[in-house]
C-alpha cells in the first residue's frame, strides 16, 4: 500500500492571530467535494490557512536530519539513540527506511502538496472568482506545491520522487533527480505565470510571518528566489541570474529579510519546535568544527552558545555549545531569506563575473563583521569562499548537506568516529518501496 494513498485530505484549521480572518468553515469532517463548485474566497482562504499550517507539520524532522547529516549539529537525547547512531551512520548502522526521521518529513510535505491539490481544484471550478482571483490561488499554491517537492527531492535525491500525487489511486512514477528539478521547475514557471495575471491583490490573507509577499507581484519575488535556488542546483548560473533579477534579492538589504513559516504560543497555536531551552541534558549541540573552523570576529558564531555546565558527552560524541538559532518558541522559520539569495548571486558570477561575486560576497563579510574578501579571483577560489559563507551565514536553515553533496564535497564532511557514515541520500520510505 503507497503511503501517499492515506494521506488526510481534511486540513487542520489553526487560525493566525495576525490574520483577521473571520467565519471560516470548519473543514474538519467536511468533504473536499464542498470544495469542488463555487467555492467562496472564504472558504478557499480555510485552505490558504490550512497550507500555512501543514508547512510547519514534520519540518522539524526534516531540519534535524539534513543538519545532522551535514555536521552541523547533534541532537543528543537520551531517549532515542537514532539521531546520534543511525543518522551518523555509526559502526555498521544504516538509514531505516521505516524511520520517523525518514518518514515524518517525507509525508509531511506531501500533505501540503495533496492540500494544494484541493485548493487548485476548488478554485478552478467555482464560478465565484474573477480571472485575477483564480490566478491568485493558483499561483499561490503552485509555488508551495514546487517548494515542498524540493525539500522531498532534497532528502530522497538519487532515488527519485513523484512529482504528481494528484490521483491517490493511480499515483504518477517516481522520476529521476534532474527530471524531479525540471518539474519543480516549470511548476514554479506556471505559478509565477499565474502571479503575473493575478492584479494586486491576493483574494486571501497570509499570515504574519509573510506580510513582505502579501501581493501577487512581492509573492512573485519570493517564487523566482526559489527558482533561483533550483537553477542553482541544476548548475545553471545564467538562468539563476536571471530567476535572481526577478526576486526579492537586495545585496544592499536586510539580510535576514524574507518569507517565513509562522509560529506562535498563543492557545491553540503551533510553537517552533525547532527553539530548545539551553543547557539541558537534551540538546541541540553544535558541531564542534563550527566553532573551530569559524574567523575571528564572526558574529555569526551567536547562534551558538557556551554550555554553562559544561562539555555534554553522548555515544562517543562531545560539544560545548548548544545551537540557539531561534531565540523562543515563537521565532519564524525562514522558507527563504535575502542573505541566501546573496549568496546565490555570489556563487552564480563566480566563474564568469569575478567582481560581482566579490560585491556579493564582501556584502555578506560586512555583515557578519569580518573584513572584504583577498583570496583568489579565480572561480575555484571565489566558490570555496561562497561555500564557506553559506556554512556561517545559512547554519542550521538545511544547506549543508546539500551544498557539499551538489558540489562533490561529502567527503570533506567531518567523520567523529572511525567507521561513521555520511549519507548520500535517505532511502525510499518502506511504504513506497513498490513504487
Amino acid at each position: 500500500m503507497k503511503i501517499l494513498k492515506y494521506i488526510f485530505l481534511a486540513v487542520l484549521l489553526i487560525p493566525f492571530a495576525s490574520c483577521d480572518i473571520e467565519d471560516f468553515p470548519n473543514p474538519n469532517g467536511s468533504s473536499i467535494a464542498e470544495f469542488d463548485a463555487d467555492a467562496s474566497n472564504s472558504a478557499l482562504q480555510t485552505l490558504v490557512t490550512g497550507m500555512e499550517d501543514l508547512l510547519r507539520q514534520e519540518i522539524g524532522f526534516y531540519y534535524d536530519v539534513v543538519s545532522i547529516i551535514g555536521r552541523e549539529y547533534y541532537f543528543f537525547t537520551g531517549s532515542d539513540p537514532r539521531f546520534t547512531g543511525e543518522v551518523l551512520g555509526r559502526g555498521d548502522s544504516q538509514l531505516d527506511n521505516a524511520g520517523f526521521y525518514g518518514t515524518r518529513p517525507y509525508l509531511g510535505r506531501y500533505r501540503t502538496i495533496r492540500t494544494a491539490n484541493v485548493l487548485i481544484d476548488g478554485a478552478s471550478n467555482s464560478t465565484l472568482l474573477t480571472t485575477e482571483e483564480l490566478n491568485g490561488y493558483l499561483g499561490f499554491a503552485r509555488t508551495f506545491q514546487a517548494y515542498e517537492l524540493l525539500l522531498v527531492s532534497n532528502l530522497q535525491f538519487e532515488n527519485g520522487i513523484r512529482v504528481d500525487v494528484r490521483d491517490s489511486e493511480n499515483l504518477g512514477p517516481f522520476v529521476d533527480y534532474n527530471a524531479a528539478l525540471a518539474a519543480i521547475q516549470n511548476l514554479l514557471s506556471e505559478a509565477a505565470t499565474n502571479l503575473n495575471a493575478a492584479g494586486d491583490a491576493f483574494p486571501f490573507n497570509l499570515s504574519a510571518a509573510m506580510e513582505a509577499f502579501s501581493t501577487p507581484q512581492s509573492f512573485l519575488g519570493f517564487n523566482r528566489g526559489i527558482a533561483a535556488r533550483v537553477s542553482l542546483y541544476q548548475g545553471n548560473t545564467g538562468e539563476a541570474l536571471s530567476n535572481l533579477a526577478s526576486s526579492f534579492m537586495d545585496i544592499d538589504g536586510d539580510l535576514m529579510a524574507g518569507a517565513f513559516r509562522f509560529y506562535s504560543t498563543a492557545g491553540g497555536d503551533f510553537a517552533n519546535n525547532l527553539f530548545r531551552v539551553p543547557d539541558q541534558a537534551d540538546a541541540i549541540i553544535a558541531h564542534p568544527s563550527f566553532v573551530e573552523d569559524a574567523l575571528a570576529g564572526d558574529n555569526r558564531l551567536s547562534k551558538v552558545l557556551l554550555r554553562p555546565s559544561g562539555t555534554l558527552q553522548l555515544d562517543d560524541l562531545s560539544g560545548d555549545y548548544d545551537v540557539v538559532r531561534y531565540q523562543s518558541m515563537s521565532d519564524f522559520v525562514p522558507y527563504m531569506r535575502n542573505e541566501e539569495l546573496v549568496l546565490i548571486y555570489a556563487e552564480a558570477n563566480a566563474s564568469s563575473n569575478a567582481g560581482e561575486s566579490v560585491r556579493a560576497i564582501n556584502a555578506i563579510r560586512s555583515a557578519a563583521g569580518l573584513s572584504d574578501y583577498s583570496g583568489g579571483m579565480d572561480a575555484a577560489s571565489l566558490l570555496d569562499e561562497v561555500l564557506f559563507q553559506r556554512r556561517y551565514s545559512l547554519f542550521a536553515e538545511g544547506h549543508r548537506w546539500i551544498d557539499a553533496r551538489r558540489t562533490n564535497r561529502l567527503g570533506s564532511l567531518p567523520i567523529d568516529r572511525a567507521g561513521d557514515d555520511v549519507w548520500v541520500q535517505l532511502p525510499r520510505p518502506v511504504s513506497e518501496a513498490g513504487g
